[in-house]
């Protein structure tokens, strides 16, 4: 064999093992609506060490409210981007399990992996980070062995024993399955837009913790109406299409801006604008959710 071809290949073996490297890094991060009341969750971490020791396992929430595939949707789209390229991603929220929905493993144009049923949980992260690919899991070669049987856990059976697969590299991501065309399973909701001297968003999740909401419009769509802070926001807050809150915050930099009890509107630590009671719940108080069935408007009135 001549010097340049063992050079050549050489390189190839390089640059495939390079890209093996960036591709699957060794972490898997799991969201589940589970609990961790039972075994279940930690059942799904058994079966990923059971494939490579070597793997490093972490929790993105296992609280999402039991079938709330919204709220899956909004958690993988706050923090998928703040995990390195080449993390899997195991979603579960899965009112479905055993139906004929989809089990894909998806990988964004950011190098992320994610292993979920598609059944709406796609539906944000799929537009904010873009779809390089989508494949069925195949689960005649990707299933824990044994299992076949059961058809309730495919957190267990399923996602978690591909996801530890793909991210060991003891799979590559075109041995996942078939490659689907390039599109997911999406919940309907209302985009953050501008209309005139009107923004149009939806509450997209609640800070649970907090009680405040936050909506999906952007600071960048929301600096389009000038605010200055002091300027007092209107915001209508919609139900399904059916009006159920009407008031009016200031703009504050701070919860302190405002007294205890009183309304602000504030940009989020996701740089979202938001809207909260200082030291209160603003759900709570106004009987407020969230999700794609929530929809808001805000104008702007600016100070003299």
């Amino acid at each position: 064999m001549n010097t340049s071809l063992l050079r050549t290949l050489a390189g190839l073996y390089f640059l495939l093992t390079t890209l093996s490297v960036a591709a699957q890094n060794k972490v898997v991060v799991f969201q589940s609506d589970f609990g961790l009341k039972d075994g279940a969750v930690s059942a799904m971490k058994g079966v990923a060490t059971g494939v490579s020791g070597d793997l490093k396992l972490y929790d993105l929430t296992h609280e999402i409210p039991a079938y709330n595939i919204w709220e899956a949707a909004f958690r993988l789209e706050q923090t998928v981007p703040y995990w390195p390229a080449g993390t899997v991603i195991v979603s579960v929220v899965d009112p479905g399990v055993g139906t004929d929905r989809k089990s894909v493993v998806l990988k964004t144009n950011s190098g992320h992996y994610i292993v979920t049923p598609d059944n709406g949980t796609l539906t944000l992260v799929a537009r904010s980070l873009g779809i390089a690919a989508i494949r069925e899991i195949d689960e005649a070669a990707n299933r824990r062995k044994g299992s076949q049987q059961s058809y309730t856990f495919h957190g267990r059976d399923v996602y978690a024993y591909t996801a530890a697969r793909l991210a060991a590299g003891t799979i590559t991501f075109e041995q996942v399955g078939p490659e689907l065309p390039r599109n997911v399973v999406s919940i309907p909701y209302q985009p953050a837009v501008k209309e005139g001297n009107t923004l149009k968003g939806s509450i997209a999740i609640l800070d649970v913790q907090y009680g405040n909401i936050w909506t999906n419009i952007s600071a960048d769509l929301f600096r389009e109406l000038q605010p200055a802070y002091g300027d007092i926001l209107h915001l209508t807050i919609y139900h399904k299409g059916k009006q159920v809150y009407k008031g009016d915050a200031p703009y504050c930099a701070t919860f302190g801006a405002v007294a205890k009890g009183k309304p602000l509107g504030y940009l989020n630590s996701l740089m979202e604008l938001s809207f909260a009671l200082n030291l209160g719940s603003f759900a709570d108080t106004y009987h407020i959710g969230s999700g794609h069935e929530w929809s808001v408007t805000v104008s702007i009135t600016h100070k003299k």
